[in-house]
């Protein structure tokens, strides 16, 4: 009897350590998960010492050597949505295929959105610091009910932030989106109050401006001087979508000059964060709330992640690509 060669995986030990319950239980149907380090000198090294066919990886970015340690016909499955840490040129011409979990983290990165806009709202970063300081110096805040919330980027994400704030919540909330929607089933069932193309028209009058778009050349700095001078005194910028997006020193000047209220941060230029200027830190800003890059990292979408990716190398073996959530 030929025993069928079981799949070897490599597994980055952030998302090992995430999705371990997954990882442990595909070994019983012949997926073999190795943990193994995410810079990419130490994940090849583990590919070509494990002889793994596949890698699971998380945010780190990859140049090249990566790419040389796969086989052909292996698969980089990113452990989440964004794929801007992969070079997809690089990978078709080591022959190997790209795929992300898309769907899976919405719930929680929407959550997470949610969670940043009332901690604003409710001054509760301040007043933690505050009272564990020993001191009980309250500061009102604001409800968000009744308040403008203007979503850029009305895809799956910025849809379900907006369905918790119009529905929960009683906001009125503006849509920003390029692509041709379906406007009737935004406005119906995620309560979209408006959706429009151009960002100024959405941001007019907003008191807090969500951010859901993807990291891309035409995206990088969205965020910037301008855009930031055509939101009001009063609002706040929350990002839970990619740090590029954002100019952080244009950012800086406009909180420190007081041109909007304040910024709820996920994600930054550069991870772990560092001032892109040092003169610019926005770590020294009162009016900022940073966390570090956790919307999606709950327990459910991570064992959702584990187990989408883990699909996606599964239909490669099978050779089942049309099924695949590839990205390149």
């Amino acid at each position: 009897m030929v025993m069928k060669t079981r799949a070897i995986v490599a597994v980055t030990q952030p998302e090992y350590e995430k999705g371990r319950a997954e990882f442990n239980r595909a070994e019983a149907e012949g997926t073999i998960c190795l943990p193994a380090p995410r810079d990419e000198e130490g994940l090849a090294a583990t590919i070509r010492s494990q002889k793994a066919r596949h890698v699971i990886c998380g945010v780190e970015l990859y140049k090249g050597e990566l790419y040389e340690a796969l086989p052909r016909g292996g698969v980089i499955a990113r452990f989440g949505v964004g794929f801007d840490s992969i070079d997809l040129e690089k990978a078709k011409e080591h022959g190997l295929l790209c795929t992300n979990t898309p769907g899976v983290l919405d719930e929680s990165v929407a959550e997470h959105t949610i969670a940043l806009m009332l901690s604003a709202a409710r001054n509760l970063t301040i007043h933690d610091e505050g009272t564990r300081s020993g001191l009980w110096l309250p500061k009102t805040g604001i409800e968000l009910h009744g308040k403008r919330l203007a979503i850029i980027g009305a895809g799956s994400i910025g849809s379900r932030v907006a369905r918790i704030a119009a529905f929960g919540f009683g906001m009125t909330v503006i849509g920003s989106e390029i692509r041709e929607i379906d406007w009737e089933e935004k406005r119906r069932q995620y309560g979209f109050q408006k959706l429009v193309k151009d960002f100024g028209e959405a941001v007019e009058d907003a008191d807090f401006v969500s951010l859901h778009i993807p990291s891309n050349t035409s995206t990088q700095h969205f965020i910037n001087i301008e855009r930031l001078n055509m939101m009001t005194k009063r609002s706040w910028l929350i990002n839970t979508s990619r740090g590029e997006i954002v100019d952080e020193s244009a950012l800086f000047d406009a909180l420190n000059e007081h041109r909007i209220a304040g910024a709820a941060l996920d994600v930054f230029e550069s991870e772990p964060y560092s001032a892109v200027d040092p003169a610019k830190d926005i770590r020294t800003l009162p009016n900022v709330i940073m966390t570090p890059h956790v919307a999606s990292d709950t327990a459910e979408a991570n064992q959702r992640m584990a187990k989408r990716a883990l699909r996606n190398i599964m239909l490669a073996e099978r050779g089942e690509f049309d099924q695949m959530d590839l990205v390149n």
